[in-house]
C-alpha cells in the first residue's frame, strides 16, 4: 500500500517548464503540499531537478517552484513524473501551501479537506 507524506487533491493546473532548449506547457494531474504529478508524454529522467511555473486560479502571477523529478511513470501507467518540491525560502513554501489548501477545500469540500490536511482531529 502506497502511502504519502501529504495528501493529495485531484486538482488540474497548467505547468510550464523548460527541457534544454525546448518549452513545456503539461498539466497536474494531482497536487499536494509536497509535491505533484505532471501529465507528460515526454518526462525529465528520475532525479533532475528543475524549475517551473504552476499557474493558480485565483492568484494574479504563476507560482515559481523548484522541484526534483522524484518517479517516472511505468510503462502501462498514466505517462507523466511525480515531483517533489524543493524549498530554498520559507515563506514561499507557506504561501504556496495556504493556496494549495484552498484548492484542495474548493475540490473536495472543507470538511474533507480538513480530514486530509490532519486538521480538526
Amino acid at each position: 500500500m502506497e502511502r504519502r507524506e501529504h495528501p493529495r487533491a485531484p486538482i488540474e493546473l497548467k505547468v510550464d517548464y523548460r527541457k534544454l532548449n525546448s518549452f513545456f506547457a503539461d498539466y497536474t494531474k494531482n497536487i499536494s503540499k509536497g509535491g505533484t504529478f505532471i501529465k507528460t508524454s515526454k518526462p525529465l529522467p528520475e532525479g533532475t531537478r528543475f524549475l517551473f511555473h504552476l499557474v493558480v486560479p485565483g492568484r494574479e502571477a504563476p507560482f515559481e517552484l523548484s522541484g526534483v523529478v522524484a518517479h517516472v511513470a511505468a510503462e502501462g501507467e498514466e505517462p507523466g513524473m511525480g515531483i517533489r518540491f524543493v524549498w530554498d525560502d520559507g515563506g514561499a513554501r507557506r504561501e504556496f501551501e495556504a493556496a494549495v489548501e484552498r484548492m484542495m477545500a474548493e475540490s473536495l469540500g472543507p470538511e474533507l479537506a480538513r480530514k486530509l490536511l490532519g486538521e480538526g482531529r
